[in-house]
């Protein structure tokens, strides 16, 4: 067994371990789907950075980052943007909403019709991308170990779901906030030796192969700026509507989820440069080597960050970084198995099947929905994988685009926009169907060059990021005009409705305040248990200083080791405090 393989499985054990840790912690359904709306900000700010970030990161993105330098680093600071405004009003807000998922808000914004509608149209663009996600993980493993991609699919989705299934939301989010420190610390590592082997950022941005503010492939500077304008916007929506307010459901109150929003803004800012320095290095200095990896086909470019560690990183590192691409795909899945199953639940099974259903009956048919809900994953994986001609960073930019973009659309503008009749949330659904197949599916290249007449064919880059920025343009004009019109049909709501709606409003608008005796004693549990968690990954790491490897090697492992172990003893301490005198708590 190599060292990398050691690695790995002791990080698969780790996993498993967080889910049978945090299992005792589920008893409801509210539980096991948000955490009981009872976590510390820094757990719930961890979860919210890593359900944008995954294995794709490390793949689709550094492949990006490998052909088209600064150009991808946009794409992390809208997010970036998009937590901005998270915290400066949106996370209290979605956590003010008090409920236990997010179709839950959408019932109460616009009825039962349109829940259903979400509860099953949102679906294929989660666990889509948790299929891409999985793929992204597999490009590693397969490389690294030199196993089939379908095979390596498979095995990772398997266990990646026993632990979803183990510990529902409690073990997901305690787990991505020990994970976004094992990422933070290793790619952290990452970009030191990549900033030293390549002798500082001027001297590889200087030898990064061609433009590395604009990237290749690029006739039409205007296409970019576009491109560039409606990522913004893009995820604006993403990151500022009910649907995806999940993230802020499982906060203790409202200063929690606006500090987790505050985290995760600051996470991203930062994140790019040091994620993508090493693929940029390889750009620089390993322009050729891809051919090391002719075996994955088109998709060769996806191993940029791979290369960097094998071929610059010491011995045991690659095993860590593994481990890292685990942490972020389990993360990032969670969205496609643990959210998918609770609005499954809450909003289809529970109200149309068994409207009197025990909580125990329901927590059994949850982690049936996350096995089922697992399964599908890894069939999408296995087929994005058969699609081998296809550019991971182009499937995901097109899937929130054509798919993502326009269920944002009514949630988004109905917060604000309020005499609208409730068939105008799937109805706006429905057109926003039409416009993604209008302008992503029977809209072509030929057509954009012949009726602007252009000099020069577009690049197959420029129509990968035109098709996004006239999609998202098309829906904020065409979709978003639909929801619009259709508030001179207004005609007011029935008494029941109405009280449902005024009710929604009334505690978006009702700050939350939890500081009970119970709810201190259940944090300093969480920051007991997580800080010897994470202490003992910190120990395992600094141990790692051991494998025989050159003095500036074992020096990676140590300075990796220490910032986990850090955070680790921080958070011991912290709980070994005793709590200020606080308000009682005001009702949840």
């Amino acid at each position: 067994m190599t060292i990398d393989t050691f690695v790995v499985l002791a990080y698969f054990l780790f996993l498993i371990a967080i889910g049978w840790m945090f299992r005792k912690f589920t008893t409801s359904t509210s539980d096991y789907f948000r955490g009981g709306g009872k976590m510390l900000w820094w757990m719930v700010g961890a979860t919210a950075f890593m359900t944008q970030f995954s294995a794709w990161t490390f793949t689709g993105a550094a492949g990006k980052a490998f052909t088209d330098g600064f150009a991808i680093v946009i794409l992390f600071l809208a997010n970036a943007f998009g937590y901005l405004l998270n915290y400066l009003y949106f996370a209290p807000k979605f956590r003010q909403l008090r409920v236990v998922t997010a179709i839950d808000a959408i019932r109460m914004r616009f009825g039962k019709t349109t829940e259903q509608f979400f509860t099953w149209g949102g679906m294929p663009d989660s666990l889509i991308s948790a299929g891409v996600w999985l793929n992204g993980l597999a490009i590693f493993v397969a490389a690294v170990f030199n196993i089939p991609m379908e095979t390596t699919i498979v095995f990772t989705g398997l266990v990646l779901m026993l632990m979803a299934v183990t510990g529902g939301s409690w073990a997901v989010i305690a787990s991505d906030f020990m994970q976004m420190l094992v990422i933070m610390a290793v790619t952290i590592t990452c970009a030191i030796a990549a900033y030293f082997h390549g002798g500082g950022i001027v001297n590889i941005v200087s030898n990064f192969q061609g433009d590395f503010l604009l990237g290749n492939n690029l006739n039409y500077v205007s296409i970019f700026i576009l491109w560039v304008v409606f990522i913004f916007i893009k995820q604006f929506g993403v990151m500022n509507n009910s649907i995806n307010a999940y993230r802020y459901l499982a906060a203790k109150d409202s200063e929690n989820a606006r500090k987790a929003a505050g985290l995760a803004c600051i996470l991203m800012v930062i994140g790019p440069v040091i994620w993508f320095l090493p693929p940029w290095y390889v750009s620089a200095f390993m322009p050729d080597f891809a051919l090391e990896y002719a075996s994955m086909g088109d998709k060769a470019g996806d191993a940029a960050y791979l290369a960097f560690v094998q071929n610059v990183m010491p011995a045991g590192m690659v095993g860590l970084l593994m481990s890292a691409m685990f942490a972020a795909t389990m993360s990032s899945m969670d969205s496609g198995l643990n959210r998918n199953a609770g609005i499954f639940v809450c909003n289809f099974y529970q109200p149309i099947f068994r409207k009197n259903a025990t909580q125990k009956e329901l927590i059994l048919i949850s982690k049936m929905t996350t096995i089922m809900m697992g399964f599908i994953i890894i069939a999408i994986g296995l087929y994005i994988n058969s699609l081998r001609h296809l550019s991971l960073f182009d499937v995901v930019l097109n899937i929130g685009a054509l798919i993502g973009f326009p269920m944002l659309i009514p949630i988004l503008l109905g917060m604000w926009i309020r005499r609208t009749p409730d068939w105008a949330g799937w109805s706006t659904l429905i057109v926003g169907g039409f416009v993604s197949y209008l302008f992503g599916v029977l809209l072509k290249a030929h057509h954009i060059e012949n009726f602007l007449n252009l000099e020069h064919q577009l690049t197959g880059r420029e129509w990968s990021d035109l098709v996004v920025g006239l999609s998202l343009a098309a829906h904020v004009i065409f979709t978003g005009g639909w929801f619009v019109l259709s508030t001179l049909f207004f005609k007011g709501h029935s008494a029941e409705r109405q009280q449902e709606v005024d009710t929604l409003f009334k505690n978006w608008n009702t700050p939350l305040i939890a500081d009970s005796d119970e709810q201190q004693s259940l944090d300093t549990k969480q920051r007991s248990m997580l800080g010897n968690l994470i202490s003992t990954a910190g120990f395992g790491i600094l141990a790692m200083a051991l494998i025989p490897n050159e003095p500036t090697g074992r020096l990676l492992f140590i300075l990796c080791g220490s910032i986990v172990l850090t955070v680790g003893i921080l958070l011991v301490s912290a709980s070994r405090k005793k709590p200020e005198a606080t308000p009682e708590e005001k009702t949840i």
